[in-house]
């Protein structure tokens, strides 16, 4: 067989594939109209954030970009701006690397803002090629993808409290599924592999979604935890130059686009089917179970006690 001929069959093979995996994502049909709602979206500059809050500022809702990057996210704000036409798109500067940071954010929501109605937890980095440890002494991943968060819920649960029905979004990922906690290593004392960081971490996600739902029982708030999919976003801006490369190039015709990766945030912000369901866990907009080390309930809870040593918060 001629080259060429393997060559085109290997082509259809693939454009085969691909519409396959991709015609199996779930997009949120809610029509929920989000108008006198204020949303919260950490890391909204960019990528699945970005495509969350246009799609929430189009629902009319009050929606606060929380980014490290001012200029980045002012410029998100004008790009969602103009297509939505909603001009109520706030920009709030945070550190979600520096609890210091996110402590001051928190003060000026409680201080500013007399409601809050939804609350996403979208901020998320793969971990760096090496071991990086912040301010605060945290691993830099864990400290970006739970710690931090974990601190800027539990300073904003009194404001989501007082605006119940509320909810709460933990941006999680599948890749929880080859995580564990080992609590002898939380600052990478021991060891560090950037792999296990990212996957440990995402554990952390679904851990902190289980306890927290424990703990606002009768609130009124909802929590619930998500996999995006895998997205074409800058989560992979901080990893060795091969991994880049396997996500951006060789694998992008099957990743989903910020847009598509957006679309379990918003159902878990805005469907109805979603309005009394708390603790669970989403994928492609349908509820599953999260994998087994997701479901270990002694974990969730010393979890949740140790992140509340580390990050200085009090029950």
């Amino acid at each position: 067989m001629e080259w060429y001929v393997v060559l085109l069959l290997v082509v259809v093979l693939l454009a085969v594939l691909q519409k396959w995996w991709t015609g199996r994502f779930g997009y949120c049909q809610s029509q929920a109209d989000m108008r006198g709602k204020t949303v919260i979206i950490t890391g909204a500059n960019t990528g699945i954030g970005k495509a969350t809050a246009l799609e929430l500022a189009r629902r009319h809702a009050r929606v606060i970009l929380a980014c490290r990057n001012k200029n980045k996210a002012e410029a998100a704000r004008d790009d969602i701006i103009k297509v939505t036409g909603n001009t109520d798109v706030i920009v709030k500067e945070v550190d979600m690397s520096k609890l210091a940071s996110v402590r001051t954010f928190a003060a000026e929501i409680c201080k500013e803002e007399p409601q809050l109605d939804v609350l996403i937890n979208n901020a998320g980095m793969a971990g760096p090629s090496k071991k990086t440890l912040t301010e605060d002494g945290l691993e830099l991943t864990f400290a970006t993808n739970h710690f931090s968060h974990f601190l800027l819920t539990n300073l904003l649960l009194d404001l989501l409290k007082k605006s119940s029905p509320s909810r709460i979004v933990n941006v999680a990922s599948m890749a929880h599924l080859w995580g564990r906690v080992d609590f002898d290593n939380l600052c990478a004392e021991k060891w560090y592999n950037e792999g296990r960081a990212y996957c440990d971490s995402k554990l952390m996600n679904i851990l902190f979604t289980r306890e927290l739902n424990k703990r606002l029982a009768g609130t009124g708030v909802t929590v619930n935890a998500l996999h995006p999919g895998t997205v074409r976003s800058e989560l992979f801006r901080s990893t060795p130059w091969f991994v880049k490369v396997l996500f951006e190039r060789i694998l992008q015709p099957f990743l989903k686009t910020p847009y598509q990766g957006a679309q379990c945030s918003i159902y878990c912000a805005v469907s109805k089917e979603m309005a009394e369901v708390s603790g669970q866990y989403v994928c492609d907009c349908r509820i599953q179970d999260p994998y087994k080390p997701g479901m270990d309930d002694g974990a969730a809870k010393k979890l949740w006690e140790v992140s509340e040593r580390l990050t200085g918060v009090t029950s």
